[in-house]
Parts: C-alpha cells; sequence; structure tokens
C-alpha cells in the first residue's frame, strides 16, 4: 500500500468514525433560548470527540493496514 492510499484508507475510516463518535452525550438543553433549535445539544464536546474519532480510527487504519498488507485474505487471489 502506498502512503497515499494509506492516507485515503485512513481518511475515509476517520469520516465513519466521525459520524459514530457525535451523538455520543449529546443532550438537548433544559430549556431552549429563544432563536435555538430545541434539538440542538447544550454542549457538543467536538474537540474531545474529534481526539477520539481520531485515535479510534487509527486503530482500525493500522487493522486494515495488517489485511491489506498481510496475506490473511489476499485481495489479489480474491480478483481473480
Amino acid at each position: 500500500m502506498s502512503w497515499v492510499t494509506g492516507l485515503f484508507v485512513y481518511v475515509i475510516i476517520w469520516w465513519v468514525v466521525l459520524f459514530a463518535v457525535l451523538p455520543w452525550g449529546a443532550r438537548p438543553p433544559e430549556e431552549a433560548e429563544p432563536g435555538h433549535m430545541a434539538g440542538a445539544p447544550a454542549r457538543a464536546h467536538i474537540w474531545r470527540k474529534l481526539a477520539v474519532t481520531s485515535v479510534v480510527a487509527g486503530v482500525l487504519w493500522v487493522g486494515a493496514y495488517y489485511l491489506i498488507t498481510s496475506d490473511v485474505i489476499s485481495f489479489r487471489e480474491m480478483a481473480k
């Protein structure tokens, strides 16, 4: 796997994990203020979610890298 392919795989994994992590801990405010949507989270904790997303995506990328570069699953044999 080239570094460009590895980067693209990481970015795709990162975005999928981000959409899985975004709802964690999202609580609506007790009383919605005028002009604010009632379903918007009171505290989004976006920086924490971005950090968790990066770590989880890194772990998943290492697993994907191992599967792609090892002979555990041979993608070249499946393509034949």
